[in-house]
């Protein structure tokens, strides 16, 4: 026959508490730490990826534009047009 041993339930008990306890440090932790990155992330004036792909986006725009209007310079101006591989002498 076996009986229950108060003195083991307890230890259960306490190591439960103690295990809820570390868990919630734990996540305490973490909080503190985002908290922090996030502060230090605004500090440096970082730009985020939405703002970098739609400057890539625009400087992709500007670019083609430059070379339309290139092109047309060269062709009002009565020369060839610089561009990818064209040939320039000097």
């Amino acid at each position: 026959m076996q009986t229950r041993n108060p003195m083991f339930d307890d230890m259960a008990r306490a190591f439960s508490g103690a295990a809820g306890v570390a868990q919630a440090a734990g996540e305490e932790m973490r909080a503190v730490f985002r908290s922090q990155a996030d502060r230090i992330v605004a500090e440096m004036d970082l730009a985020r990826r939405d703002e970098i792909e739609a400057l890539k986006t625009l400087a992709a725009t500007a670019l083609e534009r430059v070379e339309q209007l290139e092109k047309r310079v060269a062709e009002l101006e009565g020369r060839p047009a610089k561009g990818k591989g064209a040939v320039t002498s000097s």
